[in-house]
């Protein structure tokens, strides 16, 4: 039975003109969004000004109360998938990277890099950071599910120059020829790359977890620790795919001890904590026996 009237409010940037369509209660609400200059990612729809966007999957049948509904949308600018976000922000720290390190004599200059032998742990450096963005990418690929939503074209812009930005800081003061090694030499070194390593498979296998929740394959269950001592970490934390990142960037601080990295991994960590905190929430809100005793992301302290 065909909805007659559904009545919309295009506001791009304030109200503007007022379009009618006609279409079935059970099509999404995406479909009142098909027009030249619209597509249905790039609308967010209001059953009221100033309210909640509605989601993409919600028909029009489970929100009119009559046979002629008014929604409000409004037009977001051009969205990107977040496949595509992800892959340019972490393809990108990996090239950079690489460039400074395989380069270094079209950076700095070529007298002073030869003069200057690199210490081991450049060398090492480089394998971690490169390690840690090849990870993130497969995953990005086959082990994520990634949301079908999409992302305003100017987050990426800003993801890409947060990240392509510190990484080009980092990789010329790790790269300098006049780098300096740790305090503490090889032990310290050696120490902080086995710990990045340990995060870097912890993250993994949380990750390939929270990918699979159950053998059934429903989400609506909480992520649990299963046979891999790695994912025991469940049972402290409600995010331990964001501690395990952050124990990754703290190593890698140590091991390079250089500002660049230390201002980076404060950021990531301010970020991620309050990542881990609504996420939080969220479990309590659905999963309250499972979580209340648990922290959101560093065991009894947050």
């Amino acid at each position: 039975m065909p909805l007659r009237n559904v009545t919309c409010w295009i506001a791009p940037y304030g109200f503007a003109s007022l379009l009618c369509y006609s279409i079935y209660y059970s099509k999404p609400l995406s479909d009142a969004m098909q027009g030249p200059k619209w597509y249905p990612s790039r609308i967010g729809l209001q059953l009221e000004c100033g309210g909640p966007y509605l989601k993409d999957y919600i028909t029009v049948q489970s929100v009119a109360a009559s046979s002629i509904i008014t929604l409000y949308f409004t037009d977001l600018g051009q969205q990107v998938g977040w496949t595509t976000v992800f892959l340019a922000e972490y393809s990108g720290p990996l090239l950079i990277y690489l460039l400074f390190y395989l380069r270094s004599s079209y950076i700095y200059d070529v007298k002073e890099s030869s003069r200057w032998p690199r210490h081991p742990v450049v060398h090492l450096a480089c394998f971690c950071h490169c390690i840690h963005y090849i990870r993130l990418l497969l995953e990005t690929l086959f082990v994520h599910k990634v949301s079908t939503g999409h992302s305003p074209m100017k987050n990426l812009i800003k993801g890409c120059a947060f990240y392509w930005g510190f990484t080009s800081w980092m990789a010329y003061y790790i790269n300098h020829p006049r780098y300096t090694p740790p305090s503490f030499g090889n032990r310290q070194v050696i120490a902080s790359a086995i710990n990045f390593l340990f995060c870097e498979a912890g993250n993994h296998f949380i990750n390939t977890v929270l990918a699979h929740p159950n053998h059934t394959g429903s989400n609506a269950c909480f992520p649990s620790p299963n046979y891999n001592p790695f994912t025991w970490l469940f049972f402290l934390v409600s995010c331990p795919n964001y501690t395990y990142e952050i124990g990754s960037w703290i190593s890698f601080t140590v091991m390079t001890q250089t500002l660049p990295v230390g201002i980076f991994t404060i950021l990531m960590t301010i970020q991620m904590s309050l990542w881990a905190r609504k996420k939080h929430k969220i479990y309590r809100k659905k999963f309250n026996s499972y979580v209340h005793r648990k922290s959101a992301i560093i065991p009894l302290i947050l």
